[in-house]
């Protein structure tokens, strides 16, 4: 990983963090998250086709969220237009806690599922070998055993080469002349842009291909974007909208973006909404609701006003969560009192949601940070599990779970990532 001081920079870098042991997972936790994964992945597509649903959802957070109101706008005019390509590619990543109970058992809850730019899928397809070799070293050879194979990188990237594939064949079909395109051999070439090096160079033709330094592109990975700060200028959402409107394949499109949002997060727990996108599938609502933790609308209105007296009456038992990823975004304990007294009566409140706060059960180990003197800590570990799927039109082309992804934290830290310098990678041992 690249360094603080010399953030832009890849002559100096230091390695990932990582705990210095593996941590226990219990197995039936562990496969639960894997199991309704499809589900998860199959729930994000369903949503994002189902625009009555969004505009519903995200009605009163529109109005006080400016960044949500600026991609809820993009969805809009992509609506009116008309989608340009039947083609969906999703990666996301659910991430879980393990919530103690008082019988001593844990039971799997979802912090959230990101459709935006789910990332380490690379660093955690390497980490098995590091914790393989640690237990080995310590003498600890069944336990070493006991380090499954994890291999998310390979999911994602297939599931995004089946994406261009499809892209590929799609455009045969259209009769749109070849490019640069060879289905055999897989021999994808990629290149990297800023949103304003795309509303510089980029365009579309009459068949809306997209073309960026005269390249033409057939998927779009959306790296940043999930933030206001990667919007810097009103150029860079000009080039959000072309690449929308365009027949690139998005990965996400806008509308699997805002089915990602915490407010379609908390409507989704409301009684009948998940049968909605399950009729007479009981067991896939099951298993999705089980992981639910509860959510709580700040909306105007009795119900919302309730919520402000629960939280401000325990605000240890809650998080108050803005329309914002990226980790450190989270608001806890007396700050949620601070937040709620100033908003309590405005529509800004609107803006957040409030859900129960997981008690995972602590456990020792070393963090392996640079820069940081080695100690025994007292951390939490948090689930994520990675799902891809390609639908073409109405078919489910590929619908799966490709692998996981565990970090850990020292308990002294109640949010915050690997990438903000708080978490660490890690690995489960199942138990």
């Amino acid at each position: 990983m690249r360094i603080q001081e010399t953030p832009n920079s890849s002559e100096l870098v230091t390695y990932a963090p990582f705990t210095l042991f593996p941590t226990p997972v219990p197995k039936e936790d562990f496969f639960q998250a894997v199991a309704v994964q499809t589900h998860y992945n199959t729930l994000v597509d369903k949503i994002s086709r189902d625009p009555e649903f969004l505009q519903d959802a995200l009605a009163s957070t529109i109005t006080v969220d400016d960044f949500t109101a600026k991609l809820f706008k993009i969805h809009e005019q992509i609506l009116k237009e008309g989608r340009s390509q039947s083609i969906v590619l999703g990666l996301n990543r659910s991430d879980y806690m393990l919530d103690q109970r008082e019988d001593g058992m844990s039971s799997l809850k979802q912090i959230e599922i990101n459709t935006f730019a789910a990332s380490f899928g690379g660093l955690s397809s390497r980490t098995p070998d590091v914790h393989r070799h640690i237990l080995k070293v310590a003498g600890r050879l069944e336990e070493s055993q006991r380090i499954m194979d994890n291999n998310p990188a390979a999911g994602l990237a297939a599931a995004v080469a089946k994406a261009w594939e499809l892209y590929g064949s799609e455009r045969v079909k259209r009769k749109i002349k070849p490019n640069f395109f060879c289905l055999c051999s897989r021999n994808i070439s990629t290149i990297r842009k800023r949103f304003e090096d795309v509303w510089k160079t980029g365009s579309l033709d009459q068949d809306k291909r997209l073309f960026v330094n005269g390249q033409e592109v057939a998927v779009v990975y959306f790296r940043n974007g999930y933030m206001p700060q990667n919007y810097v200028s009103e150029q860079a959402w000009d080039a959000r909208l072309l690449m929308e409107r365009s027949l690139a394949v998005k990965c996400p499109d806008i509308s699997t973006h805002l089915a990602g949002t915490k407010k379609v997060q908390q409507v989704l727990t409301r009684p009948g909404v998940l049968e909605r996108f399950f009729p007479d599938q009981p067991q896939v609502v099951e298993q999705i609701r089980a992981t639910f933790t509860g959510l709580y609308t700040l909306d105007m209105g009795p119900e919302g006003d309730k919520t402000v007296a629960m939280a401000l009456a325990s605000p240890d038992r809650f998080v108050l969560k803005p329309q914002r990823e990226g980790g450190g975004n989270n608001i806890y304990g007396s700050e949620i009192c601070q937040v709620l007294e100033r908003l309590k009566e405005s529509t800004e409140r609107m803006a957040y949601i409030l859900m129960d706060k997981i008690h995972p059960s602590p456990a020792h180990n070393f963090l392996l940070t640079q820069g940081t003197p080695l100690q025994i800590s007292n951390c939490l570990s948090e689930l994520g599990v990675f799902g891809a799927y390609v639908r073409q039109g109405e078919d489910m082309v590929q619908n799966e779970c490709v692998g996981h992804l565990l970090r850990t934290k020292s308990s002294n830290h109640p949010d915050g990532g690997v990438a903000a310098g708080v978490a660490v990678l890690d690995n489960p041992l199942l138990v």
